[in-house]
This record gives C-alpha cells, sequence and structure tokens, in this order.
C-alpha cells in the first residue's frame, strides 16, 4: 500500500474511536411508564341475599278416607281436577244409613211418647197425693219412671243423631280447597270406614317453599338480631324470593314463615319454610326452586369489577393510584356481586382511583400512567348468583 495515504486512514480511525467516546457518556433513555386505566369505585348501599335450595310443599296435604264403610256408588270428579272445600267427590250406598236413621227415629218417637205418658201419669199422681188418695211413695216412683223415660228420650235421639251423621258420611268431600290426585278406588268397590285411600288432595294457594339452612347461617341470624340489623325469621316477615330451574330471575316473592325449634344433628342444618302466594296454581308441590333469603340488613359499599381484585394468599387486594401516580396494592373485604361488580366492605374509600385495566403488569411502588374513567354497572339490579367461599357470607346482594 502507497505511503502517502497511511496518515489519512491514522486520522480517521481516530475520529471514530473520540465521536465513540463521547456517545457511551450520554444518558440512556427512560422507558415510557406502564398505562393503567382507573375508576372510582360506585357508591351503593347494598342489602345482601343468602342462597338456598328447596321445594315447594302444599300447606294442606290430605289422603281422602272414608268415615263410614260400604259400597262406592258414585265418583263425581275427574283426576287431577281443581276441586272447592266441601265439593263432594265420591257416593258411598246410602241406603243402609238411610235405613238405620229412619230406625234410630222410630226409637226416637216412641220414646217420646214413652215420656209425654210418664209426664201424664205423674200430673195424675199429684193431683191424688193432694187429695191423699195415694201414698208419697207412689208420687215419687212417677216421678221416676218420668225421668227414665227423659233418658231413654235423650238417648234415641243421640241415635238419631249419630245415625244422620253416618248418613252424610256417605257423601264423600273435599275437606281442603285444591287439586284432587286420581280416584284410588273404582265403583262398585268396598271402602272401609278409615282404611280403604280414595284419593289425596292438596292446597296449591298459597304455598310453602321448604329449605333447610346450615348452622353457620343460623347462628349468623342470632346474632343480627341480637345486633337489631335483621330480625329473626322466627318473628319477623324477612322477604324470600324465589327461582325456578328454567328460570334466570327470581319472579317469585314471599316471606318467611317458619323456622324449626332445634338443629338436626346429624346434617348440622334447620328447618324453615315461607310461603308463597299461588294464586293460579302455577307452583305444584314437590317443584324445585332456588331461593334468596334476606341476609343483612343495609350497609354502604364500594363496588369494583372481579378483574380488579387479585388473591395474595389469604388476602384480596386492589391497586389504588394515589396523586403521586404511583400504584399501592391496598387489603380489602370482599362481599358478593351488585350490578355486576364486586362488593367491598372494606379497604376502600370512595375517592381513592382503583386500578381496573392493566394489572397483571404492576408491582407496589410502580409508577404508572393513568387513565381515569367512570364506573359503570355491568348488570341490572337482580343479583347473579355468586357462592360464597364460606358460610356465613352472603351469596349476592342487591343495592338499595
Amino acid at each position: 500500500m502507497p505511503t502517502a495515504f497511511f496518515p489519512s486512514r491514522l486520522l480517521l480511525i481516530a475520529g471514530t474511536a473520540l465521536a465513540l467516546s463521547s456517545c457511551s457518556g450520554a444518558p440512556k433513555p427512560q422507558p415510557p411508564l406502564p398505562q393503567v386505566t382507573v375508576a372510582l369505585p360506585l357508591q351503593r348501599d347494598v342489602v345482601d341475599w343468602d342462597e338456598y335450595v328447596g321445594r315447594f310443599e302444599a300447606i294442606q296435604d290430605v289422603e281422602l278416607r272414608p268415615r263410614v264403610s260400604g259400597t262406592i256408588d258414585r265418583i263425581l270428579f275427574a283426576n287431577g281436577q281443581h276441586v272447592h272445600q266441601g265439593e263432594a267427590l265420591f257416593i258411598i250406598d246410602p241406603r243402609p244409613y238411610a235405613a238405620a236413621l229412619a230406625q234410630a227415629q222410630a226409637q226416637s218417637a216412641k220414646a217420646n211418647a214413652s215420656l209425654i205418658n210418664a209426664r201424664s201419669e205423674l200430673a195424675r199422681a199429684e193431683k191424688l197425693l193432694a187429695a191423699q188418695a195415694i201414698s208419697k211413695e207412689e208420687e215419687e216412683t212417677k216421678q221416676a219412671t218420668v225421668r227414665t223415660a227423659a233418658a231413654d228420650l235423650a238417648a234415641a235421639q243421640a241415635n238419631v243423631a249419630t245415625a244422620r251423621l253416618n248418613l252424610g258420611f256417605t257423601t264423600v268431600r273435599s275437606p281442603i280447597t285444591g287439586l284432587v290426585s286420581d280416584r284410588r278406588v273404582s265403583k262398585g268397590n268396598f271402602a272401609t270406614e278409615g282404611t280403604t285411600i280414595l284419593t289425596r288432595v292438596v292446597s296449591t294457594d298459597p304455598i310453602w317453599f321448604s329449605f333447610e339452612g346450615a348452622e353457620s347461617f343460623y347462628l349468623k341470624y342470632l346474632r343480627q338480631d341480637r345486633k337489631g340489623e335483621r330480625g329473626s325469621s322466627r318473628n319477623t316477615p324477612n322477604p324470600v324470593q324465589v327461582q325456578l330451574a328454567d328460570e334466570s330471575g327470581y319472579r317469585w316473592h314471599g316471606r318467611m314463615e317458619f323456622v324449626d325449634n332445634a338443629i338436626d344433628t346429624n346434617s348440622g342444618t334447620i328447618r324453615a319454610h315461607a310461603v308463597i302466594a299461588n294464586p293460579d296454581g302455577f307452583l305444584t308441590p314437590g317443584l324445585f326452586g332456588r331461593a334468596r333469603l334476606l341476609g343483612s340488613g343495609h350497609y354502604h359499599a364500594m363496588l369494583v369489577p372481579d378483574e380488579a381484585i387479585i388473591t395474595d394468599q389469604t388476602r384480596k387486594l386492589v391497586y389504588v393510584v394515589g396523586k403521586d401516580g404511583k400504584a399501592t396494592p391496598r387489603p380489602v373485604e370482599t362481599g358478593p356481586q351488585v350490578e355486576g361488580l364486586r362488593v367491598i366492605r372494606t379497604g376502600l374509600a370512595p375517592t381513592e382511583q382503583v386500578v381496573i385495566e392493566g394489572i397483571t403488569t404492576l408491582q407496589p411502588g410502580m409508577a404508572v400512567k393513568a387513565n381515569l374513567v367512570t364506573m359503570k354497572p355491568r348488570a341490572a339490579d337482580t343479583s347473579p348468583t355468586s357462592q360464597p367461599d364460606s358460610a356465613p357470607p352472603a351469596s349476592e346482594a342487591t343495592a338499595n
């Protein structure tokens, strides 16, 4: 290579080294702040609802049996029809009982005639005694005859009443208003008093919704009653709402009417039932349903989306962005869902900005760029089902 070019190459290398040296001393550009979406929590006055599973039961359920024995003469209803209290359902052959009534009435007439005759003789004896024509003992005998005849007449009249009742019992009537089952006997069958089952009648309006509650819920209700937060269902008609198996909402409304007096030692539950209006008879005994029972008094709560809540072992956390622009974790106590959002019972102030998007990349104390939006309900206030982690937290709630 010619020597004329060597100094120029050295100059070029030296310039390049100087430029590289000056660049290594410049500050590195900072990465952009992570962007998150924040919102103020919704505020609501909330009431909790506890969820139970149960079945509808007829308040009155009657197995119809005859009160007299005899042959079934007529059947006056169609299987499964609606019947009214006092409506005739079966006719047992009345002829033997009509004859017995006629005989009892004849015996009563005979006893009445004997009493009239005895009283007449007593009246004559009293006149003769006044004229000293008979002795006192004879007059007392006539009095005894009158008392005996009066007793015979009373017995005969009682027999008439019994025979009339038996004749009336040959018409078997529905004791309640409700739905009748199918006939268990046919015309011509012999029915035995108090033994033969003729049919079954169940009432339908109103109807019971029966369920069993866990001991933990029962204790919660007792303590709420002592604190005045919620009355005991033993003496308070707490509201109950029921959802059928094919329904998405709680269409049926009623009130608590009964709580049992003891907890079942085998299952650790206590029986209870609510009464539900059923004017059109749609609800049928034995039908399955899911009920929610008023589970608390009113309290003020914050609402945030479920995705804003993270679980740290046994704790629930949300991230809030302070005035310094840094994300800080905040332990909270969660509750059921309301309007598609999760109830925060404690740990969050209404003025704090909660991170609702971008939470997965956050670290405690990290600076962020917050985009403030307005929190909105995500569902109608129908309290969608949310199973509690453990009793006695409520499974759902509604805003007021």
